[in-house]
């Protein structure tokens, strides 16, 4: 194998596949990138057998070939080397290692061979449809906070994901949570994934795509089973297992009898929250709402730090009462709120709140209160 290449595309196709690559590994080819030369495309390749990433990017093939070597120095050489330079890599002493030159530069790598590389197969996808990448990535940003780390409950380590149809209407739901709050997110179901399986992503999945797609990309292309999950798009390809587990009926936790409604603008209720929790406990991190008719009182008390209080006026005309929250969940919700007011629909004390965006239906949030 022997290629050039211009060091800024090597950089940003490495940076896409690096990612998914654990800095300690006890298996030395899973710290590996594989990197095939042909046809005029370097396609470089990662996994940590659970994820698999490739991107492919153009290379002046001089010869064909390919090798797999060390993934996270790798990306730091090239990463150190000055923009605008030109990437010469050649396969050498047998297999066995990579030069890499770059201007006055030289390196040598150690290489395992690619037929050790293991391969994550995307086949056999039943179910396959085209979205589009700002509703993807909103399905993502709006939903993943509220994903639990919770290894014994490993079926909520990840975003829910699953078609749906309400009063005649076909959606696509994203749903998460750790059992204190929950976050649904739903939009029309694309052309293509009705019927789809209900698959839950694991969150590693999820953070890694929100990543590659933070960039100049307007779709993607998804293929999906009930036991992986792929996403191509421009030169990338993601693919995923899936979490095997059920996810629980989540529904059933949306509470329905809820009567009392209070809404507060956004921005005034978030600052306000973030205010007064800094006065809050370290151990509950609680922030009580009392709520009366045309008003809202914030009240935090530490027994170390003091106390504080905030009062915002707001459009509540129910009956006087109070509810307790962790503050870093109530301002978690609040920050994926992008219209200018932000609802709440409550029951008492003790029952979970319902949270809305007013500018998004397709948006809702559970939180489940505390004793303060």
């Amino acid at each position: 194998m022997k290629i050039s290449i211009e060091r800024a595309a090597l950089f940003r196709s490495l940076a896409h596949v690096q990612s998914v690559v654990e800095r300690r590994n006890a298996i030395p080819i899973l710290s590996n990138v594989l990197m095939q030369a042909r046809g005029g495309m370097l396609k470089l390749n990662t996994t940590d057998m659970d994820t698999s990433i490739i991107d492919s990017v153009e290379a002046y093939v001089t010869m064909e070939g390919g090798t797999t070597a060390p993934a996270h120095t790798l990306y730091d050489i090239v990463r150190k080397l000055p923009d605008g330079a030109h990437v010469d890599i050649t396969l050498e002493d047998g297999g066995n290692q990579i030069s890499l030159r770059a201007g006055r530069s030289n390196f040598t790598l150690s290489c395992l061979p690619e037929d050790d590389f293991p391969t994550l197969q995307g086949d056999d996808l039943s179910h396959e449809f085209t979205i589009g990448a700002d509703d993807l990535r909103a399905m993502i940003e709006r939903t993943r906070f509220a994903i639990s780390s919770e290894e014994t409950r490993y079926y909520l380590n990840g975003i829910y994901w699953h078609a749906k149809e309400e009063n005649g209407v076909k959606l696509m739901r994203a749903v998460a949570t750790d059992g204190h709050r929950l976050a649904r997110l739903e939009m029309p179901l694309p052309d293509g994934a009705e019927g789809m399986p209900g698959v839950i992503v694991p969150k590693k999945t999820v953070d890694t795509l929100y990543r590659l797609i933070a960039e100049d990309v307007t779709s993607v292309h998804v293929g999906l089973s009930e036991h992986k999950i792929r996403f191509a798009f421009d030169n990338i390809v993601l693919t995923s297992k899936l979490i095997d587990g059920t996810f629980p009926d989540y529904e059933r936790v949306i509470p329905a009898g809820n009567d009392k409604t209070m809404a507060v603008e956004t921005r005034l209720f978030r600052e306000a929250v973030d205010r007064v929790s800094t006065i809050s406990s370290e151990k509950s991190r609680a922030v009580k709402l009392v709520l009366a008719e045309g008003s809202l009182m914030l009240q935090a008390i530490s027994p170390d730090a003091g106390s504080a209080t905030e009062e915002l006026e707001i459009a509540y005309s129910s009956s006087e009462m109070e509810i307790g929250f962790n503050s870093v969940y109530l301002l978690d919700i609040a920050k994926q709120i992008e219209g200018e007011e932000i609802k709440f629909e409550l029951a008492d004390s003790g029952s979970p709140t319902i949270i809305r965006d007013m500018s998004d239906d397709g948006a809702l949030y559970v939180l489940m209160p505390m004793r303060v």
